[in-house]
């Protein structure tokens, strides 16, 4: 699930501009709630698999970013979401898929 979320996250940004981005409220919608899903699939091993936790890149950034989501949507910087589905996912993506042999 949690490799099938982020391969989501890329095919709603796909040939899509950050203003797009902005402009589009059910495309917003969309990537924060791949997002939080993410988040909150991942902050699961932090307590039992700590030796997985430790080969992800910016582990707790990304469940931080899924509590700003979850508990400061007013205050969501559409730019950080943006650029997180654009960096931050891909390289998430292929982390997990080596992880959890999921693609």
């Amino acid at each position: 699930m949690r490799c099938s979320r982020a391969t989501r996250i890329g095919q709603f940004v796909a040939d899509k501009t950050k203003s797009d981005y902005v402009a589009e409220l059910l495309l917003r919608s969309a990537v924060e709630r791949q997002m939080e899903i993410i988040g909150e699939a991942l902050s699961q091993p932090a307590r039992t698999e700590p030796d997985v936790v430790a080969q992800i890149l910016d582990f707790w950034h990304i469940v931080g970013t899924r509590n700003r989501l979850i508990h400061g949507y007013d205050n969501v910087d559409n730019d950080v979401v943006w650029d997180s589905a654009q960096k931050d996912v891909p390289s998430l993506r292929r982390t997990l898929e080596s992880l959890l042999e999921c693609s």
